[in-house]
């Protein structure tokens, strides 16, 4: 004999708790403000808007380069074929272009890279801190390198290795 089933029945709708919902917000909007030397002013909000503007402008133009490179890089391998009867100078002139296409592609990547990591950090609080040693990077270096990482003593060190 087959089993009958009981009629469904819906469970009630869990309400929403009130003090969830603006306690997250809060937690959101509490971000602890950003390190700055101790000779530097506290960083403004117009400050990190247009430090913000400067890194996402870059990013959408990198984005362009990058797509403009990697399409230049396709054709050329497209059209390399095996390279008969071509003579020496051709096939190291193509070689060359191929070369110089990847070193762009390469490039246009890690600047992309380094300017996502930077709006990364402006989002977890963690901008301005120095990689390598803790200390603040300084505004004005921030200001005028938005991607910096490294305050300027670990920067030389590193480009002295």
């Amino acid at each position: 004999s087959a089993a009958k089933k009981a009629p469904a029945t819906k469970a009630p709708a869990k309400k929403a708790s009130a003090v969830t919902a603006p306690a997250r917000t809060a937690k959101k909007t509490a971000k602890k403000a950003l390190v700055v030397r101790e000779d530097e002013s506290p960083w403004t909000a117009k400050e990190l808007r247009e430090v913000r503007a400067e890194i996402e402008a870059n990013i959408a133009l990198l984005r362009t380069e990058l797509a403009h490179a990697e399409s230049e890089l396709s054709d050329l391998l497209r059209d390399s074929g095996d390279g008969a009867g071509d003579d020496q100078a051709d096939a190291g002139a193509k070689t060359y272009e191929r070369e110089q296409e990847i070193a762009l592609a390469d490039n246009a990547r890690e600047m992309l890279h380094q300017n996502e990591h930077a709006l990364e950090r402006l989002d977890d609080g963690t901008y301005g801190v120095c990689e390598s040693c803790g200390q603040p990077i300084g505004k004005l270096r921030l200001q005028a390198a938005p991607r910096a990482t490294l305050c300027m003593r670990c920067k030389t060190k590193q480009e002295r290795r």
